[in-house]
């Protein structure tokens, strides 16, 4: 005959074995709410840092796109028009507006292309980030620029500046390119004036870090014309109301 025995555990391993498998799951949920926690708090502040060096790379990446233009700025009086009036004393002056619009699309190509290489991976279209890296596998991959921060650098704390995980910051261009025309004049002397004719090139971005995301504008000035017009100088001019005028009257000359 045999005989079976029901062998139980002992009270104390049953008891630890319970306590484990209480332990274990809140061990790991709270380091999993610490970690969120944590980097719920730091998500403001490495997205500030983001959005500063975005700054920065987008800049870049228009100045490279301005500085391959084919033109060079051009003098303010080879855009200017003039346009008679009736009276054959005014003149009205106006812009070469087909000027302006050939170096507007220009521009806008030339921005769009070197975006496109950019977030592509082609890094000749980068600036230098020193400490930080580019990540050119995930920019060929994923639509957008990636680069790497230390947690460090991002908060700012110089004793562990390249140390702690790398955070990984993404963007990329939203739309089109936009481009604006801005006209700076400042008047000197009897119908002087200074001119500029610029450019405003403005570029929507998509900053992504982790559990946030967030949209910026890069903005960029680009001169197209600058110079100087000089008026004719009226024979009656008066430099404000409480001055009387100035005439010039014209003398006969003695014999």
């Amino acid at each position: 005959m045999r005989f079976y025995t029901n062998q139980k555990k002992p009270r104390k391993t049953r008891q630890a074995t319970n306590w484990l498998r209480f332990i274990i799951p809140t061990i790991i949920v709270a380091v999993a709410l610490f970690f969120y926690y944590v980097n719920k708090q730091l998500t403001p502040i490495y997205t500030e840092y983001a959005e500063i060096q975005t700054q920065k790379i987008a800049s870049y990446v228009i100045s490279q796109a301005i500085q391959a233009r084919s033109s060079s700025v051009y003098d303010i009086n080879e855009i200017i028009e003039n346009v008679p009036d009736d009276t054959s004393d005014t003149v009205t002056t106006k812009f070469n507006a087909e000027i302006i619009q050939q170096v507007m699309a220009e521009m806008h190509q030339l921005v769009e292309d070197h975006l496109e290489r950019a977030e592509g991976g082609d890094l000749d279209m980068l600036p230098p980030l020193g400490d930080l890296e580019y990540n050119p596998d995930m920019m060929q991959k994923e639509q957008g620029i990636v680069f790497f921060v230390p947690l460090g650098q991002a908060t700012n704390i110089p004793l562990i500046g390249n140390l702690g995980p790398k955070i990984p910051i993404r963007f990329h261009v939203v739309g089109d390119v936009h481009a604006n025309v801005e006209t700076n004049l400042v008047e000197f002397g009897i119908n002087n004036a200074y001119v500029e004719l610029n450019l405003v090139l403005q570029v929507n971005v998509q900053i992504i870090v982790p559990l946030a995301t967030s949209k910026s504008v890069v903005e960029q000035k680009m001169p197209v014309a600058i110079g100087l017009i000089r008026g004719k100088v009226p024979q009656i001019y008066s430099k404000g109301e409480q001055t009387p005028a100035q005439i010039e009257v014209p003398l006969e000359k003695e014999d």
